[in-house]
């Protein structure tokens, strides 16, 4: 079975956000990639864009790589959050549900708290401060 890796684009601060995000989920990059690492590409960006992340890569788990770039306006990219995709975590317990939706909700907005669902699973729905939309769902089941 193939296996889904969730790819992030943002304008200019990937490299923050991802901090963030490894700041939740612990672990280390397995690769950090900047577009000056890139000569071809390099030589024709403005300076303020050649810092910026090409690549990152952040093991979630085993299974699971959450990585990203920027979107470089320079070459006519724009990165839109919006409600077209929200990112769904399963937790393993529902302590660590609520360790993991506090923590990523911090600074951004809370649309549904976490709570007991009537579909009988702890869930909660928020935007993270950087506009990515997550779902926590813990079924005890």
């Amino acid at each position: 079975m193939a296996t889904i890796h969730p790819y992030l684009n943002f304008m200019g601060n990937t490299e923050e956000v991802f901090n963030f995000y490894k700041s939740v989920f612990g672990g280390e990059f397995v690769n950090v990639t900047r577009f000056s690492d890139m000569p071809g590409m390099a030589a024709n960006l403005p300076e303020a864009e050649k810092n910026q992340i090409m690549h990152i890569a952040l093991p979630i788990n085993k299974d699971v790589m959450l990585m990203g770039t920027d979107a470089l306006e320079s070459q006519g990219h724009k990165a839109v959050n919006g409600t077209a995709i929200s990112l769904a975590i399963t937790p393993d317990s529902k302590e660590d549900g609520e360790r993991l939706f506090n923590a990523l909700s911090a600074g951004g907005s809370v649309e549904v708290p976490y709570d007991k669902a009537p579909w009988g699973a702890w869930f909660g729905m928020f935007n993270d401060k950087y506009g990515i939309k997550w779902m926590v769902n813990f079924d005890e089941k």
